[in-house]
Order: structure tokens, then sequence, then C-alpha cells
């Protein structure tokens, strides 16, 4: 079992750089971790994965805006979103996957309002 905690989230202006932070806890070594967003009426999305050795994938909408991250000596994620844009507004989860490394039994946070609005 694992723990997801978001932090960050808030309303912020476009252009105006934000850092969503994700902590885990609870037994077992988390493999995949990653950011997804969700909209009303809309399926929840990737925006940006990354594997425990590190190599991160990206939505398009995300590539060469955001960044993600992790310390895994911290169970932590990060996802550094710069330049962000109305479209980018949703409520954005963390979450992390015990036995995979493609996010495909993954555990949720309770996820982090973003709002990006002028």
């Amino acid at each position: 079992q694992v723990q997801l905690v978001e932090s960050g989230g808030g309303l912020v202006q476009p252009g105006e750089s934000l850092r969503l932070s994700c902590t885990a806890s609870g037994s077992g070594s988390i493999k995949a971790m990653g950011w997804y967003r969700q909209v009303p009426g809309k399926q929840r999305e990737l925006v940006a994965a990354i594997t425990s050795g590190g190599s991160p994938v990206y939505a398009d909408s995300a590539k060469g805006r955001f960044t993600i991250s992790r310390d895994n000596a911290k169970n932590m994620v990060y996802l550094q979103m710069n330049s962000p844009k109305p479209d980018d507004t949703a409520v954005y989860y963390c979450a992390a996957d015990l036995a995979t490394e493609f996010l495909l039994q993954p555990f949720w946070g309770q996820g982090t309002q973003v709002t990006v609005s002028s």
C-alpha cells in the first residue's frame, strides 16, 4: 500500500511558474511515479511519468513546458510547470506503481487543484 499526498497547487497567472510536489509513504518499493490531470466531464489524462531510474515521458501538451523529477531517497515526485496556460487548469493527481514501470496499477493521491487564470 502507498499513500500519496500532493501539494503546491493553487491559482497562478498564465506564464507564472508552479511546482507540484507529491510525497509517498507506506510499504513497498515504488517503481513508476507520475502526474495525471482531470477536468470535469473528461477522462483523467497522463501529464508526465518517470521510472524509478529517472527516465521521463511526457504528454505532448507538457513537452517543453513541464519537467518531472523524483527524489527516491525522499519518496517524492515533482512537476515543474513553466509557462502554464489556462488550458492547464485541472485537478492534478499524483500516481505511483509498486509493480510496474508503466503506471499500470497505480495508487492515487487525492489531487490538487491548479487554476491558470489572469
